[in-house]
């Protein structure tokens, strides 16, 4: 059985929840989610909280059971506080720079880049060299900040390039000399 799974959903109440024609529609303070539900399991809503269910005993079932609980979850906190994700950018001269729904990046290419915002997905960006995506879709947020991140991921030697705050680059020694 899945762990995962089988812990219930708790609802606050400020959250609307319809399921309908294996749908799922949250709706929140900051905006409306919608996904639709494998037919593999269903969900059992119950006063305020949420239960997802297997229709049947098999591996699969009990994959897509704690996968189901995983994104219902994160629908309900997106539309309740929304997510974020923070990038770095390190590097001499590489900067950043918020213009409409673009970003503009200066990371030692001889032209900027510039990257389209996702539909959903704010950015800000602070001192010139962090930028914060935000937006009420876990997975969009997620894609976005990798996509911005794969424009110029970090290098091993000095560190140069688009990173997440969050993660650590493993450093490589650099030529020695020699006598």
């Amino acid at each position: 059985m899945s762990r995962v799974g089988k812990k219930p959903i708790s609802i606050p109440d400020k959250i609307k929840i319809a399921y309908s024609d294996r749908v799922l529609t949250v709706t929140g303070d900051k905006g409306t989610l919608s996904q639709s539900i494998h037919p593999a399991v269903d969900l059992k809503i119950e006063d305020s909280v949420m239960n997802v269910t297997m229709i049947s005993e098999d591996r699969n079932s009990r994959a897509l059971q704690g996968l189901t609980r995983s994104l219902v979850d994160n629908m309900i906190t997106g539309v309740n506080q929304g997510f974020q994700r923070t990038l770095e950018i390190n590097g001499i001269g590489y900067r950043a720079e918020l213009s409409g729904k673009q970003i503009v990046l200066h990371v030692g290419y001889s032209n900027p880049v510039a990257f389209d915002l996702p539909e959903g997905i704010s950015a800000t960006v602070e001192k010139n060299n962090n930028i914060i995506l935000s937006g009420i879709d876990k997975q969009k947020v997620g894609l976005a900040a990798a996509a911005i991140r794969k424009i110029r991921p970090p290098e091993p030697y000095k560190g140069k390039g688009i990173k997440y705050a969050e993660e650590h680059i493993r450093r490589k020694a650099g030529k020695t000399g020699t006598k």
